[in-house]
């Protein structure tokens, strides 16, 4: 995987390899806001992962998913500000995307 220094960086990479749609966390899915598609945990996989610390206190997390829906249509990007505790999620979406905070 790429290193990036800051987020926008790896937002505009990530834009420039085909993430190009913008997911939102939903309690039991991701979410696509211009198309109304909503992806359940078992119809996308995390391809890529990064962390971005916040530059006065490191607890200051964002993590940002470079995601891939199973049938290959649509490839995009989630951010969670703080990391996926800090939203209500399913514990599926939980397990899905912790896994990846490691």
């Amino acid at each position: 995987m790429p290193a990036y220094d800051n987020m926008l960086e790896a937002l505009k990479d990530l834009k420039d390899r085909g993430f190009t749609t913008d997911f939102n966390l939903a309690f039991d899915a991701i979410e696509c806001r211009d198309t109304g598609t909503c992806l359940r945990p078992e119809a996308f996989e995390i391809v890529e992962h990064y962390r971005f610390e916040g530059e006065t206190n490191p607890s200051d997390a964002s993590i940002l998913y470079g995601i891939q829906a199973k049938d290959g249509k649509m490839k995009g990007v989630l951010v969670s500000a703080y990391g996926v505790y800090s939203e209500a999620a399913s514990e599926d979406m939980i397990s899905k995307l912790a896994m990846h905070e490691r």
